[in-house]
């Protein structure tokens, strides 16, 4: 299920990249079936580590006034399906976690990115996240993203 590509990086006021993906459980979402709701895309790296897990939770922990204020959540990763799966149930998160193996959601938010670690250069998610607004313009982009207050920012800006 190939996302919209683009050949610039997304800014506030665009139209946000339509994508199509399955969930942990195989379920099948795409932005086109969310029109009209209030959409926070985050993406994070890796399942099951440090800073991908504090975020999900600081995430989880705010779900409700994120309901409150009528948006749905989606983390985003090149995660398995399984991988996935414990991930959401070891931290007990009641959002979807969407399978972007192929990384073309990545790509199409631009969030796939060279990335360096001990000097060592590799291809990675730069852990950004991005409000999408009901009408499936951009709302709000937050790229290379602290994880500490990284939730309470986003939920501001819902």
């Amino acid at each position: 299920m190939p996302a919209i590509k683009t050949t610039k990086p997304v800014a506030v006021g665009d139209k946000a990249p339509g994508f199509s993906a399955a969930d942990e459980t195989g379920r099948a979402w795409s932005l086109k079936a969310l029109r009209g709701k209030t959409v926070v895309l985050y993406f994070y790296p890796k399942d099951k580590t440090p800073g991908c897990t504090t975020e999900a939770c600081d995430f989880r922990d705010r779900y409700d006034a994120f309901v409150k204020k009528g948006a749905r959540i989606f983390g985003v990763s090149p995660d398995t399906a399984k991988s996935h799966a414990g991930f959401k149930a070891k931290h007990g998160l009641p959002f979807p976690l969407l399978v972007d193996e192929d990384k073309e959601i990545c790509r199409a938010y631009g969030v796939w990115k060279e990335k360096s670690l001990y000097g060592r250069t590799f291809m990675g998610v730069e852990r950004s996240t991005f409000v999408i607004g009901k009408d499936g313009r951009l709302v709000e982009v937050l790229r290379k993203v602290s994880v500490t207050g990284h939730a309470e920012a986003v939920l501001e800006a819902v």
